[in-house]
């Protein structure tokens, strides 16, 4: 689960959790869209890599669910009907 941290890390600017205009790195570190763009040119000055935009997590959901297969037991859409048939 993504530890949606709640502010940039270049200009302290507010990014909760169910706030669009975060971007982040595979490492987590967090930009508002403004510094992501114009400061840092979506690169992420502490690795090196790419700045992508972060999903919205809706709302109310704010306790971490644990196990992660009991949350998400496969989606019939997809032709699984248990998680551990898409993790093959």
């Amino acid at each position: 689960m993504r530890e949606m941290r709640p502010g940039c890390e270049c200009c302290d600017k507010n990014l909760p959790a169910d706030c669009a205009g975060a971007f982040i790195c595979s490492f987590e570190c967090t930009f508002c869209e403004s510094c992501s763009r114009s400061v840092l040119k979506f690169v992420c000055p502490n690795c090196g890599g790419d700045l992508v935009s972060r999903s919205v997590r809706p709302s109310g959901i704010t306790r971490r669910i644990e196990p992660y297969k009991s949350m998400h037991p496969g989606h019939k859409l997809c032709g699984a009907t248990t998680i551990e048939n898409t993790e093959r």
